[in-house]
């Protein structure tokens, strides 16, 4: 990752995936995880009428990652981003271990749902803008060998995207189709985050 030679941008997430496409990208920032309680503003968003979309659901944790670490950084602009999975309104989140990730691939086998990808940048602790990506994506019907195989495969990995696959690896084996952005499959809109951070002055014109 490029140095910065001041703290200009924190992307507030874990993610190494988010991380690796912002390095790709030739950008100097820092990682800075925020630490919201993900799994307990979920269940709040989706008991309130308003906030219970998962395209919402995925915007307002992506805020909430940014605010964060934006109030305790406020001369920097932060990158916050959150995906949610949608089957059919019911919402999938990370799997927490091999078990639950085989039970989700089940329920997505044959199926289409989509996933809603949002990013958002935040200075001196408010949102200044977003950006969300929807993306359609089709699980072919896979044999119950191929899953066994694919998470023996897999490993530990297989927790760190909500429904257990990772398209820019074996994943990809997992889908018949795919119709969306893929830096927003992979958990970043890029372009339209690069293109706002050209017009902000942190990249070249």
């Amino acid at each position: 990752m490029a140095e910065a030679t001041h703290a200009e941008l924190i992307l507030a997430s874990a993610s190494s995936a988010r991380r690796a496409l912002l390095e790709a990208a030739g950008l100097a920032f820092r990682v800075e995880p925020s630490h919201i309680d993900e799994p307990a503003l979920r269940q709040k968003l989706l008991l309130e009428p308003d906030t219970a979309r998962p395209a919402r659901v995925a915007s307002e944790l992506a805020f909430a990652k940014a605010r964060q670490v934006s109030c305790d950084h406020r001369r920097t602009l932060v990158i916050g981003a959150d995906q949610v999975l949608n089957l059919a309104g019911k919402i999938l989140p990370k799997p927490r271990e091999a078990g639950e990730a085989r039970a989700m691939l089940m329920e997505l086998r044959g199926r289409t749902h989509h996933l809603h990808t949002t990013v958002a940048l935040a200075a001196a602790g408010d949102i200044v803008w977003s950006h969300c990506e929807t993306a359609s994506l089709t699980v072919r019907p896979f044999s119950e060998a191929f899953l066994e195989e694919y998470l023996a495969r897999l490993g530990a990995r297989v927790c760190n995207s909500p429904g257990g696959y990772e398209i820019e690896a074996l994943g990809i084996r997992l889908f018949e189709r795919i119709e969306g952005d893929y830096f927003g499959i992979l958990g970043l809109p890029l372009l339209p985050l690069l293109a706002e951070l050209r017009s902000r002055g942190f990249l070249t014109d």
